[in-house]
């Protein structure tokens, strides 16, 4: 042991080492070594579709020319959930792409979020 009470590796007299980790294999953050998350004690606080608005919202803003004109309306049903996102009208043509493709692309992003918690979902692209 050195003088400040850790010894040459980084680890003090109670086990921890200078990362947070200590040997029961916990670390500071509430995380165990073997992968389990305490975020799954909280999955009854969720919103329906929350991680799907979350991405339908920043893909939205990162393509359109004015981010603070989309708004973007949830509509919850037995089917799943319903997205109806409205943008400028200079925006509309970014939004749909040739063809329909980055419409499509959003809709396949969206979706795969939803998938995660366990949510159907559908994205509409209206025209005020």
């Amino acid at each position: 042991m050195t003088d400040a009470g850790f010894d040459d590796m980084g680890n003090d007299d109670m086990g921890n080492d200078d990362m947070g980790n200590d040997d029961m294999g916990n670390d500071d953050m509430g995380n165990d070594a073997d992968g389990a998350d305490d975020l799954d004690d909280m999955a009854g606080n969720r919103v329906e579709g929350g991680t799907a608005r979350a991405v339908l919202d920043y893909v939205a803003r990162s393509l359109a020319d004015e981010p603070d004109a989309v708004v973007v309306e949830t509509e919850e049903s037995r089917r799943g959930v319903r997205f109806c996102i409205h943008v400028a009208p200079g925006d509309m043509g970014r939004m749909i792409g040739r063809r329909g493709r980055v419409a499509q692309a959003i809709r396949t992003l969206v979706r795969v979020a939803g998938s995660r918690d366990g949510v159907d979902t559908n994205v509409d692209f209206v025209d005020d």
